[in-house]
Formats: C-alpha cells, structure tokens, sequence
C-alpha cells in the first residue's frame, strides 16, 4: 500500500436529535447495542456543535485510506460522486466497530480478510457512482465506533444499495464486527 502526498484530516459529527437536514426513518440493532432514538440528523464538517440538545454525537475523522492499494485508491476516486448531489435524497449512517479479534491482526492480515478473502473494495466499486460514501475514523478519538459509515443516494438506487450492504454483511470480514447500526434517513 502506497501513501503519496500530505495526509487531509477532516474532523465529522454526526448529531442525532430534534434538528437537522435529514430526517431518520429507521434506526436497526444489527449487531450489539443501538442507537438512542432521533428524529432528525446533522452532520458538521470541521469543529463539532456542542452537543446540546443532541440524543447522541458520533465524531470520526476522514483521513487516508487504509486498506486499499494505490491502484484501486485511484479507481475509486475516479469512480466516487460527490456528496451532497440533489438526487441523492436517501442516507444510511452504518456505524460499526470491530472486534479485539480484528485489531490484534496485523495491518497485512486485516488487508486479506478485508479485500482477498471478503472482496470489500470490489463490492463498493460496483455499487458507484449510483452510491457516494465516506468513511470516517473513530477508534484513534476513543469514540464508540470504529468507523462511521456514509452513503447518499437517489430513491431508484436504494435496491442496488441493500444488495451492497447485504453482500458485506455476508463476508468473512463481518465475523469481526462486535457493534453495528443502521440508520436511514431522507431529506
């Protein structure tokens, strides 16, 4: 795995409570503990609100990639919509965090499960530019989750997205994950 250039770190919170663009419309216990209820969701990019009045706050960072070689770095970048696209009036929010299990492999072992023996990398690249995701990073700021999951489409590629999601939950890199919630939402 090849890193080139400065490294962008992008603090986000995602701000579960009575205010926000995005209104939930389901919140799902897949693995573990969930989510206290929320009506509404906001995400802040940069220093993050202060909480007040929020049902919960999951902060993450967006960083470098971690698991993907050069090569599908650059196919996924050329591949990858923006988010924040008018059509895109559908979200999930997948928080999840991986086992002690998963942490104890070295950097290389994770690498196989995720993408030789799992296939993660392929299964997203199927699903753009239909879907815009963006990964954000807990587990270094001690939040709940390791990773904050982030995807935006339109309402025609909701069913494509629940194949994606339901590909990787079937993987062998799933038998790692120890918490795991799925919020959805429109706008």
């Amino acid at each position: 795995m090849t890193e080139t250039g400065p490294v962008t770190v992008l603090p986000v919170s995602f701000v579960g409570g009575a205010h926000g663009p995005w209104r939930v419309t389901a919140s799902t216990a897949v693995v573990g503990e969930g989510l206290a209820g929320a009506e509404r969701l906001a995400v802040h990019e940069g220093p993050g609100p202060d909480g007040a009045g929020a049902v919960w706050t999951l902060r993450g960072v967006v960083s470098h990639a971690r698991y993907v070689t050069a090569a599908e770095s650059r196919a996924l970048a050329a591949r990858s919509p923006a988010l924040g696209r008018d059509g895109a009036t559908r979200a999930a929010l997948i928080p999840v965090r991986k086992s002690p299990r998963w942490w104890a492999l070295a950097q290389d072992e994770r690498r196989e499960i995720l993408e030789e023996r799992s296939r993660h990398v392929t299964l997203g690249m199927r699903s753009l530019p239909a879907v815009a995701r963006r990964l954000h990073h807990g587990r270094d700021l001690g939040e709940p989750f390791d990773f904050l999951t982030w995807f935006e489409y339109a309402p025609a590629d909701a069913a494509g997205f629940e194949d994606l999601v339901s590909a990787l939950r079937a993987t062998p890199e799933w038998d790692y994950v120890d918490r795991e919630v799925d919020v959805r939402l429109e706008r």
